[in-house]
């Protein structure tokens, strides 16, 4: 008789070797560096100075958009006000002992480089490009990118190859100040916001694995831990072709960034730790929430990361 039931000595081995494995895992696995968000105004040694004595070794650059002019939607810097500006950013943090992680390009309904008029589109990309041209003296590993605005109704499709289009002339930029070029996923827990908009691309697991798909392999993608629920699923689904990360708590449903450690938001941190390191991330764990104080950053870092350990290790003495 073929019986489906192993008798417990049988199962043993697979035990034991489970449970090494485990006890390994807890023993190896390195911490993130930590990182946070910041805006490129407010960039000062004073400031990252105390982020450096507080255990922050990366910045974000945030808040690129204050650099365009809303109503002609130029930049409102000269281009040598521009490089003098970038160049002030990268002394100031090369004294700090800060590097530079990543840059999130400017992002709202007229920097959106899935724009369905090709005039448009165009006059954003080269807006884009002339940052990043002047970003290199920063030497950012990352530059992120929102793969679109709010969208019109039934628009979907033409916004996805109009996104995709700009991506890939991007990514020549990108690769040429020799960053990677990462897409982030965006909030969306139903379609449509409004009776007149859907939400951005890439608002769901399925679509963010679709987009990715039809992206060049060395385009790859961000995490927001804020934007979807359960965000583990998604990392699991993109495994290595995750290379940035926003950290935040949330519920999948609006725009909260509460601070991880706040006890305010729904995700399951031994969870999106596990699935970082099964994915392979070896990024900064980039905090995009609100926040205490620069040294809670650290603080809340090693109690996440406390906690999951922890758990490696209960698993493997079980």
């Amino acid at each position: 008789m073929n019986c489906i039931f192993k008798p417990l000595w049988a199962l043993m081995p697979f035990l034991l070797l489970s449970s090494s494995l485990l006890s390994q895992e807890a023993k190896t696995i390195e911490p993130f560096k930590i990182g946070y968000s910041i805006s490129i105004n407010k960039i000062d040694i004073v400031t990252l100075k105390k982020a450096k004595e507080a255990g922050i070794d990366y910045i974000e650059l945030a808040a690129l958009s204050s650099l365009i002019d809303k109503e002609t939607k130029e930049l409102k810097l000269t281009k040598k006000e521009l490089e003098n500006k970038m160049k002030t950013i990268k002394a100031t943090a090369d004294e700090a002992g800060i590097k530079i992680w990543s840059l999130h390009m400017p992002f709202g309904q007229y920097e959106d480089i899935s724009l369905g008029d090709e005039v448009q589109r165009k006059k954003v990309v080269n807006l884009h490009k002339e940052i990043i041209k002047h970003a290199a003296v920063l030497k950012p590993q990352i530059i992120l990118f929102h793969p679109s605005w709010y969208l019109g109704l039934n628009e979907r499709e033409l916004r996805k190859t109009q996104m995709i289009k700009s991506a890939t002339e991007l990514n020549k930029f990108v690769k040429g100040i020799g960053a990677k070029m990462v897409i982030e996923n965006m909030l969306g827990p139903e379609l449509l916001k409004s009776a007149q908009q859907e939400r951005p691309l890439c608002r769901s697991v399925e679509e963010v694995q679709e987009i990715m798909g039809r992206l060049p392999k060395d385009i790859y993608a961000a995490v927001d831990m804020n934007h979807i629920k359960s965000p583990e699923k998604l990392i699991n689904a993109l495994g290595n072709r995750l290379k940035s990360v926003h950290i935040a708590d949330g519920d999948g449903m609006a725009e909260r960034h509460y601070f991880p450690c706040s006890g305010k938001g729904k995700n399951d941190w031994n969870a999106i730790f596990s699935a970082l390191y099964k994915a392979g991330y070896t990024g900064a764990f980039m905090y995009e929430s609100a926040y205490p104080s620069l040294p809670e950053l650290k603080s809340c870092f090693d109690t996440l990361y406390g906690n999951y350990v922890s758990g490696l290790k209960r698993a493997a003495s079980e």
